[in-house]
C-alpha cells in the first residue's frame, strides 16, 4: 500500500494466524456434538477471529487517522471488491487487507475534519505510463516493475499507479497541478 510517499506493508493478520487458527478448528471438530468441551473449543477457535477483527480494525484506524491528520486530499481506488473477492485464488488476501474498512474509516474521519476525499475509477492507472501517458493493455498482476515500452520509463508499479491515481484524483476536482495542492496524498492498495 502507498501512503503519501511511503509504502506501508500490509499486516496480513489472518495469514499470520491461521495456523493457530487451524489447529483449534481441528481441536473444536474432533470433539463430540453438544459436548462441553466443544463448547469450550469454538469459543477458543471465536477468540482468534475476534483478536484478528480487532487487529484489522486497529490498524485501519491508525492509517485512517494518519492520513486525515497528514492530508488535504486523499484519493482511492473505487475498487469493486465484491467482485474481486470472486476469484478464489485472492479473496482471503483482499479480505485480510480490509481495503473497504479502511476507506469506509478514512472518509467519516475526512468528514468530520473538513478533507476532502476522493474515489476515482481504477481503470487502466497501473497500465498507464505516468511520464508519456502510453497505457499498455496487459496484465500487470504479478509485476513489480512498470516498465513502458514506449518511453522506456521504469519505476515500482505500484508508485506509478500511485501516480497515475493522484493525477486522475486532481483532474476530477478542477485542473490542479501537483505543486498547487500543499498536502496530498495518494492510496493504492
Amino acid at each position: 500500500m502507498v501512503i503519501g510517499r511511503t509504502a506501508t506493508e500490509n499486516p496480513r493478520f489472518f495469514r499470520k494466524s491461521e495456523k493457530r487458527l487451524a489447529t483449534a478448528g481441528r481441536k473444536f471438530s474432533a470433539q463430540t456434538k453438544g459436548s462441553k468441551e466443544r463448547h469450550q473449543k469454538r469459543k477458543i477457535v471465536a477468540k482468534i477471529h475476534n483478536r484478528i477483527k480487532n487487529q484489522r480494525s486497529n490498524f485501519t484506524h491508525q492509517i485512517s487517522r494518519f492520513l486525515v491528520n497528514n492530508y488535504d486530499l486523499i484519493v482511492f481506488e473505487k475498487l469493486q471488491m465484491l467482485n474481486m473477492v470472486k476469484n478464489h485464488c485472492l479473496a482471503k488476501s483482499i479480505s485480510d487487507a480490509s481495503w473497504g474498512q479502511l476507506i469506509e474509516q478514512t472518509s467519516y474521519k475526512a468528514e468530520s475534519a473538513g478533507r476532502t476525499i476522493n474515489l476515482i475509477n481504477p481503470a487502466y492507472t497501473s497500465q498507464t505510463c505516468r511520464i508519456c501517458g502510453h497505457c499498455e493493455r496487459a496484465n500487470r498482476q504479478t509485476q513489480a516493475v512498470f516498465e513502458c515500452v514506449k518511453c522506456r520509463h521504469t519505476e515500482n508499479a505500484d508508485a506509478n499507479a500511485a501516480k497515475n491515481i493522484l493525477r486522475l484524483g486532481l483532474q476530477s476536482l478542477g485542473n490542479q497541478s501537483l505543486e498547487a495542492t500543499s498536502k496530498l496524498c495518494l492510496v493504492v492498495e
